[in-house]
């Protein structure tokens, strides 16, 4: 990255210093006491361990206590969070959320620039030639079943609600590739209805966190959505897919560059030395490109580049 990446640590550093001074004052002590006493995400401070437990099994109100905690935490961390596919309407989310199962959002925003260039509307993907249309979604991997989706729920946009993508549910998830994920996607980012999307992110973190124990994500999202008020669920979601793909990772957990460690009772599952962890960081908290190409104007990493170039 050399220089590039070098300002976009610095980037991020300031901003995280500048979080973490409106936060002091706020902090009263006790694991996890606050921003202003947090590992900065530059990993500047050493992340403190959680305390040791009693012994005792964790009160449900203790856990949703706990979990509201972490939601305020991340939001300190992560004030520019933000759905990580590049979109300008409801439709180009829409198919964008699709084309992002089983790859990243960065391959799907590297494809979609042709794909929208080519077909804008839910008309002109209807009667998209079938070949050229996978041709054109290749690199998003599975592209047949996908290509297949994206003309059927392209004709039934274009027959059953007037070329317009619906607001609803109910309406979004009779759509052919559109499940409950993909349709709180586009609720919560195209019409502003709050919705939990529970990807592999969603789900692992929520469990090591031990706010369910539940697998399935439709159950995932009742339990989590239970603890919090409504209208934070949009961006309880986009926080907590941005701690997962950045320092809660699947395999190798940064738990020593964590800054929300102390409330975490899950820590140690990963790296706890500081140094260690802080190699593990991704995107914009280890100073590299985000997945957006065209990024929010807050945030605080560089675009991503485009298709062919990275």
């Amino acid at each position: 990255m050399g220089e590039q990446g070098a300002d976009n640590r610095k980037n991020v550093k300031k901003a995280a210093e500048t979080r973490s001074g409106s936060a002091k004052g706020r902090s009263t002590g006790g694991a996890g006491s606050g921003p202003a006493r947090r590992a900065k995400p530059d990993g500047d401070e050493a992340v403190r361990a959680p305390k040791k437990k009693s012994g005792r099994p964790e009160s449900h109100l203790a856990m949703v206590r706990r979990a509201r905690r972490i939601n305020r935490e991340l939001a300190e961390v992560y004030p520019y969070a933000h759905p990580e596919l590049d979109f300008r309407n409801p439709f180009e989310l829409l198919v964008a959320t699709v084309l992002s199962a089983q790859t990243t959002d960065l391959r799907v925003n590297q494809t979609t620039p042709a794909l929208f260039a080519a077909y804008p509307t839910p008309d002109d993907m209807a009667a998209a030639v079938p070949e050229k249309l996978e041709e054109l979604i290749r690199p998003t991997g599975f592209f047949r079943a996908k290509a297949k989706s994206l003309l059927g729920l392209s004709a039934a946009l274009r027959d059953d609600f007037g070329g317009e993508v619906p607001g609803r549910l109910a309406d979004l998830v009779k759509l052919p590739g559109v499940g409950r994920k993909t349709a709180n996607v586009v609720l919560g980012n195209a019409f502003g209805v709050p919705g939990i999307t529970v990807d592999t992110h969603f789900g692992r973190l929520v469990r090591r966190w031990k706010w369910t124990d539940q697998e399935d994500p439709e159950k995932v999202e009742a339990e989590v959505a239970a603890i919090f008020p409504k209208s934070e669920w949009t961006m309880l979601s986009h926080r907590v897919i941005f701690h997962g793909r950045r320092v809660c990772h699947a395999r190798k957990p940064a738990c020593g560059a964590c800054p929300i460690a102390p409330l975490c009772p899950s820590y140690g599952e990963g790296e706890t030395d500081p140094e260690k962890a802080r190699k593990l960081l991704k995107y914009e908290m280890g100073g590299r490109p985000g997945q957006r190409l065209s990024p929010p104007a807050d945030y605080p990493g560089s675009p991503a580049p485009p298709l062919g170039t990275d």
